[in-house]
């Protein structure tokens, strides 16, 4: 379980349980810095094999977490985002029927985002191996940047056969939104939208954790 715990962002801990779950990072930039971050984990596509697992008290040795639990930990989370400097409406909302979880807040500075992450860490609502430093951005270079992610090749290498397949299937999504059109970016694994001012990347999981494909990029605006 821990191990899992420091390769996923864990606001979902039934998500641990299935392989059909997608992560959805999405950032909206104003031209003077502030903006609004959304994080949703989707696990619908499994909606009824984790509905059968939320009636078992355990599965492959690792104990079910239940309704309650999953509520905490994500009123936890809000809780601490509420009181990072910088940050402001934050709001959660919860589909257990569909098993969808949203994170939402504003921000000053896109920094305070990595701000709020590393509180989460610290109080260990996510694992110490969760990447917190995600973003950058200079305002007078006109840059933002997304930072790189470490390999987590070796855990990966350790964790049981059983454990490895809740990566199988699982995806992630990145949008940036921008009030400013793109006018350069260093990494063109990121779409550009047609108006300039909107950037997207799809991955597998499994291949940003192994590296295979990568996160980082430098945007410079017009």
């Amino acid at each position: 379980m821990k191990k899992i715990l420091r390769l996923c962002i864990l606001f979902l801990p039934l998500s641990i349980l299935t392989s059909c779950f997608d992560i959805l990072d999405k950032v909206n930039v104003k031209a003077d810095g502030t903006g609004e971050y959304t994080l949703i984990l989707n696990a619908s596509k499994s909606k009824t094999r984790l509905a059968s697992i939320a009636k078992m008290e355990t599965i492959n040795g690792k104990k079910v977490p239940k309704k309650l639990e999953i509520e905490n930990k994500i009123n936890e989370a809000a809780k601490i985002f509420k009181g990072t400097p910088g940050i402001s409406n934050v709001k959660t909302a919860m589909d257990f029927d569909n098993y969808i979880i949203k994170l939402s807040c504003s921000f000053n500075r896109i920094e305070n985002i990595n701000t709020g992450l590393e509180k989460l860490k610290t109080q260990h609502i996510l694992g110490k191996m969760i990447p917190t430093e995600i973003y950058g951005q200079n305002l007078q270079k006109k840059t933002l940047t997304r930072n790189k992610v470490n390999t987590f090749k070796t855990d990966y290498d350790k964790m049981s056969k059983a454990d490895k397949e809740v990566f199988n299937g699982a995806r992630y999504t990145s949008v940036m939104q921008f009030e400013n059109a793109v006018k350069s970016q260093t990494n063109t694994s990121y779409l550009l939208s047609p108006n300039k001012k909107a950037l997207k990347l799809e991955a597998d999981i499994l291949d940003l954790i192994l590296q295979k494909k990568q996160i980082q990029n430098t945007i410079t605006f017009q």
